[in-house]
């Protein structure tokens, strides 16, 4: 299922970025990962972390938290995170 980005929030660590989704990602109950491989068989976790520079994800109802490495930059980051869950 394709998910849209309808906003980006910071949040107070300049390595995470709140991404507002439509639909919700979270039917079941919220999910972290600090890994591709701990996110398993997840859709949406398989696809952020084949982004480099992400190294961890917070999935909520409703909304994502994406966590980068301290050299990426959110300015080719935020483009990589609507086209990995466009394409979900």
């Amino acid at each position: 299922m394709p998910y849209k980005v309808r906003s980006f929030q910071t949040t107070p660590n300049p390595n995470a970025l709140k991404c507002v989704v439509e639909p919700s990602p979270a039917p079941r109950e919220p999910r972290s990962y600090a890994s591709a491989e701990q996110s398993g068989d997840d859709a949406v976790g398989r696809a952020l972390f084949a982004i480099e520079g992400v190294t961890n994800l917070l999935i909520h109802d409703g909304w994502i938290t994406v966590g980068k490495r301290a050299e990426s930059e959110w300015k080719v980051l935020k483009p990589a995170i609507e086209r990995a869950l466009a394409g979900v």
